[in-house]
């Protein structure tokens, strides 16, 4: 993925978080698990790139409609519909079972680093 990375020891160490996919690694480790509709009409724009807008917003934390797509080769909402699809048929959730079965496999997986955090932040309305 399009991240530094430094090798110690078959161990991977990633200075950042990754924010862009390539389209090798893509195809290669993403597009196996993100569902397409059985009707309807294909996408204009790969899936490749759908992907990588919906990160952005994602890692930079703006609203979807101030998404800006290059040359303006896709509306925000597409996007967002994208990802809500994905979100709903459980596409991340299956990527993200993968992403661990391989971590796990290639013996990157390291739980000493792991940190959940199960806490939640309730909202009051009018506070």
């Amino acid at each position: 993925m399009d991240t530094q990375l430094t090798t110690t020891m078959s161990s991977f160490v990633y200075h950042r978080i990754p924010t862009k996919v390539s389209r090798k690694d893509f195809n290669r480790y993403i597009d196996l698990h993100l569902k397409r509709p059985k009707t309807g009409p294909k996408p204009k724009l790969s899936l490749y790139k759908i992907f990588n807008y919906i990160l952005y917003v994602l890692h930079t934390g703006i609203q979807w409609d101030q998404l800006k797509t290059k040359r303006n080769e896709l509306h925000y909402t597409n996007v967002y519909k994208w990802h809500n699809r994905w979100s709903k048929d459980g596409s991340y959730q299956t990527l993200f079972h993968a992403s661990i079965i391989q971590l796990h496999q290639t013996a990157q997986l390291d739980p000493s680093v792991l940190h959940g955090d199960g806490s939640n932040t309730v909202v009051k309305k009018g506070a």
